[in-house]
């Protein structure tokens, strides 16, 4: 899940495409947005044999996985909730990441470890979005043990955004944080 935008996907999917011809004994599937030409998609990923790509199914995409990587934003939270051990992913322009890095105090960027408030999936951020490490988080989300204790997990997180109460709960949240802002 290399993304929606056109710049994720320019600065995401050579990493994977990388990742794709380094892990040749895996099959890879890529979900492709409608959005955007497949002419994107082609440049990194034409003629590689263990990858295909699905134009605009990225529930069949999952479905059918035993991993993913996947750009943080919703789709993160999307495959926790189908239950797929996953990467998070994001590389920005380096002046954007610097600016929102200085400006946004957050532990995690996916929704699953912000919710979770614990690191569940590993995340790869900017200079460590790279194929090798992908290639190393990979093996280790697909050890079994590991796989389960992720799955297990988006059990518990399944349940807190099903029990109720979760707009109270961020209602209260925000404002808390509107309070230290007045300091």
């Amino acid at each position: 899940m290399p993304g929606s935008r056109k710049h994720e996907v320019e600065r995401i999917l050579p990493e994977m495409a990388a990742l794709i011809q380094r892990k040749k004994e895996y099959n890879f599937t890529v979900a492709v947005v409608p959005h955007l030409p497949i002419a994107l998609y082609n440049q990194w990923l034409f003629g590689l044999p263990n990858v295909k790509m699905v134009i605009g199914d990225m529930k069949a995409v999952l479905s059918n996985s035993e991993a993913a990587i996947v750009t943080s934003g919703t789709a993160t939270l999307e495959t926790a909730l189908l239950g797929v051990p996953q990467i998070v992913v994001y590389k920005g322009s380096p002046l954007s990441y610097q600016i929102a890095k200085r400006l946004i105090k957050v532990r995690f960027i996916s929704l699953v470890n912000l919710i979770m408030d614990k690191e569940l999936v590993p995340e790869l951020i900017q200079t460590d979005c790279t194929s090798a490490k992908m290639a190393q988080q990979l093996e280790h989300i697909l050890t079994p043990s590991v796989a389960q204790q992720i799955i297990t997990a988006y059990k518990q997180l399944s349940s807190l955004l099903t029990s109720g109460g979760g707009a109270e709960a961020a209602a209260i949240d925000i404002i808390s944080d509107l309070g230290k802002g007045k300091k």
